[in-house]
Parts: C-alpha cells; sequence; structure tokens
C-alpha cells in the first residue's frame, strides 16, 4: 500500500505522517510513506490545502490532519477491496 503525505514539511504535515504510520501499524499491511513536498505536483493532484493525505493515488483528505483512527478505518477499507479482489 503507497501512502503519500503532501505537503510543505510543516508541523501539520510531520503530524499526519506519524499518525498514517501508526494507522498502516495497527492494521499491519505492507506500507510505503512518501513525502511529496513540491507544490507544483501537489497542485497537479487537485489539492489546493494542505497536508493532505493520498492513499494508493487516491486523495482521501486534504487540509486536515487525521487521526490514526481515521487514517486506520481509511486503510481497512483498503485491505478489504484488496483482499476481495485477491478471491475473485
Amino acid at each position: 500500500m503507497k501512502i503519500e503525505i503532501l505537503g510543505t514539511g510543516c508541523a501539520k504535515c510531520r503530524a499526519l505522517e506519524e499518525n498514517a504510520r501508526k494507522a498502516a501499524e495497527a492494521v499491519g499491511v505492507n506500507y510505503e510513506v512518501e513525502k511529496v513536498t513540491s507544490i507544483s505536483e501537489i497542485s497537479k493532484r487537485g489539492v489546493l490545502m494542505t497536508p493532505a493525505l493520498v492513499v494508493n493515488g487516491e486523495v482521501k483528505s486534504p487540509g486536515k490532519v487525521l487521526s490514526a483512527e481515521e487514517i486506520q478505518s481509511f486503510l481497512e477499507g483498503y485491505v478489504s477491496t484488496e483482499e476481495d479482489s485477491r478471491v475473485s
């Protein structure tokens, strides 16, 4: 699973990254976290407010520091979807 944190590296961006890591560990998935700090790259994704959380290429939350619990619920949804596609 690819988790991206879009932002310039501010305290809120770092908090979102930490919460994302905690959530991924709690779910128990293999993941990688990438920080995207380029303003042009962030705007290409349609994000106007940072920090933003992106999971597997999908912007999940722009302009908000989500809690680890909120992120965990997103990740659990992806894990369920991935498992369903493997069973089919």
